[in-house]
C-alpha cells in the first residue's frame, strides 16, 4: 500500500539503522580529520616553498650582513632609498632575555577579525576547521539528493546530527529586517537614529565584554515589540536577558550579555518571557497537530534553523529555572509555558531528558503542593501525546523510577500524595497502548525475579526486598493501570476487557501479588495481606475477572488472633492504611482483634459484592458461608457451658474469644450473603437458557446496579462507614498537627538562643 513501509525498511530500521547512523557519523568525522590534514599539509608545504625560494634570492642578491656604521651614518632619505634590509645582530645575554610578546589571547569582541598577527598559525587553523566543516555539509547536502528519505528520517529524529555548524544567534537579525516592509524599515531606522535610548542599547547589547542593565523600560519595550510584531530581534534579547534571570544566583562559565539588580524586572522579565515567547515561535515556526495528536513542524525551513540556537538557549535556561524554584505559583506559570514549546524540542533528545528529568522530579516531589505537580503531570502527558514511540519509552521509564522511588516512606502525610501520582502515572500508559505493554512487561518481570529469589534463595532478610512499601505500591500500581485501561465501563471502545492490550499484564500480576499475599501468613504481616488484597479487588472490580480471594481472607479467621480471647488494651486503634507489619504491643490485644474484624467483614463483602448479580452466585458464597458458620461455633460459647452454673471445666473455660462485637458483625454478615443468595434463586428461576449460554449467562440481570440487590446496599453501608471512620482519623491527625506546630512555637519563645527566659514573677505568684 502507499504511504506505508516496507517490511525490509521496517527490519532495518528496528535492528541495524542505528548502528548505520553511528558508522556513518564515524566515517563523516574521520574523512572529515583526513581532508582537512591533506589541505593543511598542501598549504603549509606551498607556503615553505615560497619562503626557502624568496630568501634564497634575497642572500644571492644583498650581503651576509651590514656594517651598522655606515646606517648610523645615513639620513633618512638615503635610508628609504637602500631598502629594508634589515642588518644581522649579534646575539648577547640581554637580547637573549628580553621576552617576546606575548600574543592577545583574551576573549575576542564579536565582530573583531579572525586572524591574529601575532599568530600566523591562526588563520591556517581557522581555514582548516571552515574546510572540514563546509566538506561534511557537502555530504550532508549530497544525501539530501542520493537518500531523500533516510535525509528525512535524521530531520524529524535526529536534527542535530544536521544542524552541524551549529547556528549563529546574529541571523535572527536579519529575520527580524526580512520580514519587515522596506518602507517600515526606513522609517523605523530614521526614528532609531533619533532615539536616544535605542542608540544606547544597540550599542550595549553589541558589546559582548560589558553587562547591561536590564531596566523597565527595555522590558516594555521588548514586550510590546513581541506582542504587537512578532519580533525575533526583541525575543532573541528577551532569552538573552532571561537567561540571566535564570542563572542570577548560579555560578556560570559564560559571560552574560545582561544584568538584574531590580526584583521588580527581575518578575517583569519572566512573565514577558514565559508568555510572549512561545507565541512568536508559533507565530514564525507553526505548529501543526493532527486529530490524532500528531504534530508537524518545518524543520527543515530556514527560521527553524536559525532559531535552534534560541531554542537551545531558552530551554536550558527553564530546565535550570525549574529546578531552583520554590515559589508555587511561579513554579505553575513555568510549567504551564512549557507546554507550547514541547513540539519544538523533540529533535532535540539530550535537552528533552533533561526536561522530563525535571519535571518528574516535581511531580514525583510529595512535598510540592498539590496544584504543581497536577500542572507537572500535564505537561508529560502532553509531551507522551505529542511524542513518537522511543521518547514515550523513556517517559514512562523515568516516571515509574520517579514513583517508586517517592514511595519509600509512606505515612498519613505522603498517603495522599502517593495515591494521587498512581492515579496520574496510570493514565500515561493507555495513551500509546503497544508502549505501555512493554514497559509494563518488564516492570512487572522484575518484580517477579525478586519474588522467585526470595522464595527459592530464602536467608534471614530475602523476604524484606518484597515486604517493603515500594513492592507493595509497585503491585498497587499496576493494578490501578489495569483497571483504568482494562475496563469496558471506563473505556467504552472496548467491548470486553480481553481487548485492550494491557489485558496480557493480567494473569502474571494477579500470580505475583497472590504469591508476595502469602509469603509469610503470620499475624504480624496481616496488614500487608488487606493491602495486596484491596489492589485484587480492584482488578476484579473492573475487568469481571474471578480472583480466589476468598480463602486467603478466611485464612485469617482460624488464626490465633480471631479464636482465642484477646488481652484487654488501651492502645489507640491501628490505621491499616499506612501500616504493612503490626508493632509488638499490638498482637494479642482487643484494639488489634477489633480491628481485624472490621478489616475481614469488609473484604468480604467487597468479595462477595462483585458477583452479587452473578447467575452463579448461590453456589460461589457456599463453601465460604460454610467456614464462616463453622468459625462461629468454635469462637461462641456452648449452650450446655452457658447452661451449668458453678461447673469449670478446662474446654469450656478455654472456648470461645469473648467478642461478641466480632461475632455479631460476622452474624451479620452472613445473613446479608444468604438473603442475596435467595434473591439470586428467584430470579433464575424465569431464565430459559442453559449454562451452555455464554451470552445469556453474561446478560443475566445487566440492567441491574448492584447497589439495587440486598448484599449491595449492606456493602455501600460499610463504604460510607470506613469513609466517615477515615474523616474522624484524618480530623484527629490534623489537630494532632496544629497542636505539635503550637507547642514548637511556644518553646521558640520561651527560648532565646538556647538560653530559657525567666517568666514574671506575678504569673508565677499566679
Amino acid at each position: 500500500m502507499a504511504g506505508q513501509s516496507k517490511k525490509s525498511t521496517k527490519k532495518y530500521e528496528k535492528n541495524h539503522l542505528k548502528d548505520a547512523l553511528g558508522k556513518r557519523k564515524e566515517v563523516a568525522k574521520i574523512k572529515q580529520r583526513h581532508q582537512a590534514k591533506a589541505k593543511k599539509k598542501a598549504r603549509n608545504a606551498k607556503e615553505n616553498a615560497v619562503d626557502a625560494d624568496g630568501e634564497a634570492n634575497a642572500l644571492e642578491k644583498q650581503p651576509r650582513s651590514v656594517d651598522l656604521d655606515k646606517m648610523n651614518g645615513m639620513t633618512e632619505d638615503q635610508f628609504f632609498q637602500e631598502g629594508f634590509q634589515l642588518p644581522e645582530l649579534k646575539k648577547t645575554k640581554q637580547a637573549a632575555n628580553v621576552e617576546a610578546p606575548r600574543p592577545n589571547i583574551g576573549k575576542r569582541k564579536r565582530g573583531s577579525d579572525a586572524s591574529d598577527p601575532a599568530n600566523p598559525g591562526s588563520d591556517q587553523e581557522a581555514a582548516s576547521e571552515e574546510d572540514g566543516v563546509q566538506v561534511h555539509q557537502e555530504h550532508l547536502d549530497a544525501l539530501a539528493t542520493k537518500d531523500p528519505d533516510f535525509y528525512k528520517y535524521l530531520q524529524e529524529n535526529d536534527a542535530e546530527l544536521l544542524d552541524f555548524g551549529g547556528g549563529d544567534l546574529a541571523e535572527v537579525d536579519q529575520l527580524s529586517e526580512d520580514d519587515k516592509p522596506k518602507k517600515k524599515q526606513r522609517i523605523g531606522r530614521k526614528l532609531r537614529a533619533g532615539s536616544p535610548e535605542e542608540d544606547v542599547e544597540e550599542e550595549a547589547v553589541n558589546d559582548s565584554t560589558d553587562q547591561t542593565e536590564v531596566t523597565t523600560a527595555m522590558v516594555a519595550q521588548w514586550k510590546t515589540a513581541m506582542s504587537e510584531q512578532f519580533s525575533l530581534r526583541a525575543m532573541r534579547r528577551v532569552v538573552l536577558a532571561f537567561r540571566t534571570a535564570a542563572y542570577v544566583n548560579a555560578d556560570v562559565d559564560k559571560e552574560l550579555k545582561y544584568s538584574i539588580s531590580s526584583p521588580e524586572v527581575y518578575h517583569q522579565l519572566l512573565v514577558s518571557a514565559l508568555d510572549h515567547v512561545p507565541s512568536v515561535l508559533n507565530h514564525h515556526v507553526p505548529v501543526k497537530e493532527s486529530t490524532t495528536g500528531k504534530v508537524r513542524i518545518a524543520t527543515d525551513s530556514k527560521k527553524y534553523r536559525t532559531l535552534t540556537p534560541l531554542l537551545k538557549s531558552h530551554s536550558s535556561a527553564v530546565i535550570h529555572l525549574l529546578e531552583n524554584l520554590s515559589d508555587a505559583p511561579t513554579l505553575n506559570k513555568t510549567l504551564n509555558a512549557l507546554i507550547p514549546l514541547l513540539p519544538y524540542l523533540l529533535p532535540f533528545k539530550k535537552i528533552l531528558k533533561s526536561l522530563v528529568t525535571s519535571i518528574v522530579g516535581i511531580w514525583s516531589d510529595t512535598s510540592t503542593a498539590d496544584t504543581s505537580r497536577i500542572t507537572a503531570f500535564l505537561v508529560i502527558r502532553r509531551l507522551t501525546v505529542v511524542s513518537d514511540a522511543s521518547i514515550r519509552t523513556a517517559l514512562l521509564k523515568t516516571a515509574y523510577q520517579g514513583l517508586v522511588k517517592s514511595s519509600r516512606v509512606t505515612n498519613p502525610h505522603t498517603l495522599p500524595a502517593i495515591n494521587l501520582m498512581k492515579n496520574s502515572a496510570a493514565e500515561l500508559w493507555g495513551i500509546d497502548p503497544d508502549v505501555g505493554y512493554t514497559t509494563g512487561f518488564v516492570y512487572i518481570r522484575q518484580l517477579a525475579v525478586h519474588l522467585r529469589s526470595s522464595i527459592t534463595q530464602p536467608t534471614k532478610d530475602s523476604y524484606k526486598q518484597i515486604y517493603n512499601w515500594q513492592y507493595i505500591h509497585s503491585l498497587d500500581f499496576w493494578s490501578r493501570v489495569i483497571s483504568t485501561h482494562c475496563s469496558p465501563t471506563s473505556n467504552p471502545s472496548l467491548k470486553v476487557s480481553s481487548d485492550s492490550p494491557l489485558h496480557p499484564l493480567l494473569y502474571p500480576l494477579v500470580q505475583i501479588t497472590l504469591g508476595a499475599l502469602r509469603l509469610i501468613p503470620t499475624p504480624t504481616y496481616y496488614p500487608l495481606r488487606f493491602q495486596l488484597t484491596r489492589s485484587l479487588l480492584r482488578i476484579s472490580r473492573a475487568t469481571t475477572t474471578y480472583i480466589p480471594l476468598a480463602p486467603s481472607l478466611l485464612e485469617v479467621f482460624q488464626a490465633a488472633e480471631m479464636t482465642k480471647p484477646p488481652k484487654p488494651s488501651t492502645l489507640k486503634t491501628l490505621d491499616f492504611t499506612t501500616a504493612l507489619r503490626v508493632p509488638k504491643p499490638y498482637l494479642g490485644t482487643r484494639t488489634y482483634q477489633d480491628g481485624l474484624g472490621e478489616q475481614l467483614v469488609e473484604l468480604m463483602a467487597e468479595f462477595f459484592g462483585i458477583w452479587a448479580k452473578h447467575i452463579a452466585y448461590p453456589e460461589l458464597i457456599l463453601p465460604p458461608v460454610v467456614h464462616l458458620k463453622r468459625w462461629l461455633k468454635t469462637v461462641s460459647p456452648s449452650t450446655k457451658s452457658r447452661m451449668s452454673v458453678g461447673t469449670k471445666t478446662t474446654s469450656d473455660k478455654a472456648k470461645g474469644n469473648k467478642n461478641s462485637r466480632l461475632t455479631s458483625a460476622v452474624t451479620l454478615l452472613i445473613q446479608k450473603v444468604e438473603s442475596n443468595a435467595r434473591w439470586v434463586e428467584e430470579k433464575r428461576r424465569h431464565v430459559d437458557f442453559g449454562p451452555s449460554n455464554r451470552e445469556g449467562v453474561e446478560g443475566f440481570l445487566r440492567d441491574i446496579t448492584v447497589g439495587d440487590t440486598p448484599l449491595g446496599a449492606f456493602v455501600e453501608g460499610l463504604r460510607r462507614k470506613s469513609e466517615e471512620k477515615e474523616k474522624l482519623l484524618e480530623q484527629a491527625r490534623e489537630a494532632e498537627r496544629r497542636d505539635r506546630t503550637k507547642d514548637r512555637e511556644e518553646g521558640s519563645r520561651m527560648e532565646i538562643d538556647g538560653v530559657e527566659v525567666d517568666e514574671p514573677e506575678d504569673y508565677i505568684d499566679a
